[in-house]
């Protein structure tokens, strides 16, 4: 089974997310119970709230001298009515934890079970009711409607329905009838009569409704239909919904970050392979389909990287290995051409020798685009230093001038401009392309050095044809030549811009060609981005 696990990564995956699945399951349990719990706790403080409410509010209503022997006097009566054992305790003195502190300054009814224990804040005192009884029967509820009924008769008419709403009901909601409801026989009408509290029970919603006359009065109060309170509050399934599809999200995120973690780094060596760094490799962390196509990955770089090096190797040999035919082949010709004084055969030795030159050239444009293909494949850093751009760009233009004195070679921009970068390779790149526009200029080739915040750019511009945007793409490929004006008659070997191209690739820059705007012909410009130097 363990092998079975370490060899399927979407198995293990699937795994994962079912056991995800039962830890919300379990959450959801212990969040329901928790929501439940707190439903049973407010359906309770709903239950003692009408009797509470309405001894806090007429103990709060004796005020003056006699008030602790009034206050005592109300509470026998109010115990004998509720069968309650009733006490009044300072604030400070209960024994209260932060939270029942904080619910009891808010006037709510802190109860606790098991026996019954109800306690409530007198509104705006320091005093607090506590009742303690062992269960709820029909005389609580009787007795709060015989003292509710008791409390309205000794108001006048028009108070009545103010009293009756300042009163907390909680799960009680109480009313004023003018006259008893339609539905009552005469049994429970001399029933009301009498004084007696009358409890029905509605058939619909099998709630429990109690109705009391008030004495003396023609008037009867109503409490209920009691609410059961069955169901979850919005407020509460809420938050328990949200929270279950949080920690789902955040754990199939968990899940899928490691799976995602392995690709990415799949595609960053796949990506630094195709910018030249063969020797990226993947590091295998288990046998399962991922570490297995790592594996496949980094054979295939291997194998790339073995087959670049083997041609690296051969076009070295056999740069290298021509020479010593090219230079015999010289020394053969300058052998004939001192044996003889002929102008027709001199003529043609000396055509002879201009060919051997160019074939030298070649072969030393094949060595230096082999060399920076293997340094780029071996990742060999390029030895840095300090190029004073304009100096360069000088050195390339005295180089060049002699060779080309019906063209005029200028050079405009910065005073100065230090790059940090490899002198020798940077000159060269530069030199190849100064030479290509002199090839094809006309009259004019151009240098414009500028210095940006973080990068250096060198424009080289010509007064030539151009180059067509369709082929733009395609002239740094090695030997790559186009068909009309910069065709072969114009020499060159097509290795000019492939060598560049390497060249600001290993400089971590970019060269790009378009047309120049004030000269008409082509303008290749090198962007050489800044570098910090050792400390």
């Amino acid at each position: 089974m363990r092998r079975v696990l370490g060899h399927g990564s979407f198995l293990r995956f699937y795994l994962l997310l079912g056991l995800a699945l039962c830890v919300v399951f379990f959450i959801a349990l212990g969040g329901r119970s928790f929501i439940e719990q707190v439903r049973r706790e407010d359906y309770r403080e709903q239950l003692a709230a009408l009797p509470m409410s309405l001894m806090t509010q007429q103990l709060a209503s004796i005020q003056g001298a006699e008030q602790v022997a009034e206050r005592e006097a109300m509470l026998g009566r109010f115990s004998e009515q509720l069968g309650m054992l009733l006490s009044l305790k300072r604030i400070e003195n209960a024994e209260l934890n932060y939270f029942e502190q904080v619910r009891i300054e808010r006037g709510t009814v802190l109860v606790a079970e098991n026996p019954w224990q109800l306690r409530q804040r007198i509104p705006n005192d320091v005093w607090m009711l506590e009742a303690t009884f062992s269960t709820w029967s029909e005389r609580q509820w009787q007795g709060s409607m015989v003292l509710l009924g008791e409390w309205l008769a000794s108001m006048p008419h028009e108070t009545r329905a103010d009293a009756v709403a300042s009163l907390h009901s909680g799960s009680w909601p109480l009313a004023l009838l003018s006259a008893p409801p339609a539905d009552i026989t005469s049994g429970q009408q001399l029933q009301l009569a009498q004084g007696g509290v009358l409890t029905r029970l509605v058939s619909d919603k099998l709630s429990l409704m109690l109705l009391y006359q008030v004495p003396g009065d023609n008037q009867w109060l109503q409490a209920g239909p009691t609410s059961r309170g069955d169901t979850l509050p919005v407020n509460l399934h809420l938050p328990l919904l949200v929270g279950l599809m949080v920690v789902l999200s955040l754990i199939i995120y968990l899940i899928m970050r490691s799976i995602e973690a392995r690709m990415a780094r799949l595609e960053l060596a796949a990506t630094r392979i195709a910018s030249g760094r063969l020797e990226t490799r993947v590091k295998v962390e288990s046998g399962d389909f991922l570490g297995r196509l790592g594996m496949a990955f980094n054979g295939m770089a291997n194998q790339v990287q073995s087959l670049l090096r083997g041609q690296q190797e051969m076009i070295r040999a056999v740069s290298h290995e021509l020479r010593t035919p090219v230079a015999r082949i010289r020394f053969a010709v300058q052998m004939v051409e001192d044996m003889t004084d002929q102008p027709a055969i001199r003529r043609q030795l000396q055509g002879i020798d201009a060919d051997i030159s160019e074939l030298d050239e070649l072969v030393d444009e094949i060595l230096t685009y082999a060399r920076l293909g293997g340094e780029s494949i071996n990742g060999v850093e390029l030895e840095m230093a300090l190029v004073e751009c304009r100096a360069m760009a000088e050195r390339v233009i005295d180089t060049l001038s002699p060779l080309h004195q019906s063209l005029s070679l200028t050079l405009e921009g910065c005073s100065e401009v230090e790059l940090y970068a490899e002198p020798r390779y940077l000159q060269r790149a530069l030199q190849n392309l100064v030479s290509n526009a002199c090839r094809y200029g006309k009259s004019q080739v151009v240098i414009r050095l500028w210095d940006e915040p973080h990068l250096v750019r060198i424009d080289i511009e010509d007064d030539g044809p151009g180059i067509p945007p369709e082929a733009r793409s395609d002239i740094f490929k090695p030997f790559a030549r186009l068909d009309d004006s910069r065709a072969r008659s114009s020499g060159g070997y097509g290795l000019g811009l492939s060598i560049v191209q390497k060249i600001m690739a290993g400089h971590g820059g970019s060269v790009t060609v378009d047309s120049s705007p004030s000269l008409g012909g082509a303008r290749f410009t090198l962007l050489v981005p800044r570098r910090e130097p050792p400390a």
